[in-house]
């Protein structure tokens, strides 16, 4: 009866070790194996996750910071391109101003008129009185008129073309008008003071006179009134 009882309790123990030990099996599996995850799977029709919606947490995604970049750097190049410009027309304004400031300019032209004022003061003083000085006065005025045309080249002075040229108030200056039916009405008929322009530009008018359409007899005779009954 002793040795039944000796040999149970032995069975016991065994029981309890073996459970024991298949506890702490499954006790250390249990600890090898990840945490379930909370989150919801990804649905596989949403396609892959983008670097954009990983960083939308943490503020503006790469794209969006891209963009402003390249807009940022738009705007800077719009803006060089426009000061470019504007450079490059003050350049072309102040390089005109300064070639019109030579072309004008009156300290030369009047440098060159002092050997014309010298001509005139030797036609004037020159040869004896009589015929003979009324041809050295006339050959020093034809000198001085010759000295002067060659100035108005040079400077480029030019005559304005206006007897038989129709009458244009940009460079003719009507003096007058006269009946005529030798040209057409509004017609320059002769010159009283002559014109010149100065690199195209009008230095002095031409002063002129103009025809005038010629009055007909109609217009000379009056209609007489007839009497009414």
């Amino acid at each position: 009866m002793a040795t039944k009882s000796t040999a149970s309790a032995k069975d016991n123990q065994e029981k309890v070790a073996a459970y024991q030990a298949v506890a702490e099996m499954d006790k250390a599996t249990a600890e090898k194996k990840p945490a379930p995850s909370t989150e919801p799977d990804p649905d596989p029709s949403a396609g892959p996750v983008s670097d954009s919606q990983v960083n939308e947490e943490d503020g503006p995604s790469v794209e969006e910071r891209l963009q402003a970049a390249e807009a940022e750097a738009k705007e800077h190049y719009d803006r060089l391109l426009r000061i470019s410009a504007e450079f490059e027309n003050y350049k072309k304004r102040v390089a005109r101003e300064l070639q019109d400031a030579r072309r004008f300019a009156n300290e030369s032209l009047l440098r060159e008129l002092l050997p014309v004022v010298d001509n005139l003061e030797r036609a004037l003083v020159s040869g004896p009185d009589g015929e003979k000085a009324a041809a050295s006065i006339l050959q020093g005025v034809e000198l001085t008129l010759k000295e002067i045309n060659k100035l108005f080249d040079k400077f480029v002075v030019a005559p304005i073309e206006a007897e038989g040229k129709p009458f244009d108030p940009a460079f003719h200056q009507a003096m007058m008008q006269e009946p005529s039916a030798a040209v057409a009405e509004n017609t320059v008929l002769r010159e009283l003071l002559k014109g010149y322009t100065l690199h195209g530009r009008l230095l002095r008018p031409s002063m002129v006179v103009v025809a005038q359409k010629m009055p007909s007899e109609a217009d000379d005779q009056q209609p007489s009134a007839e009497p009414t009954d």
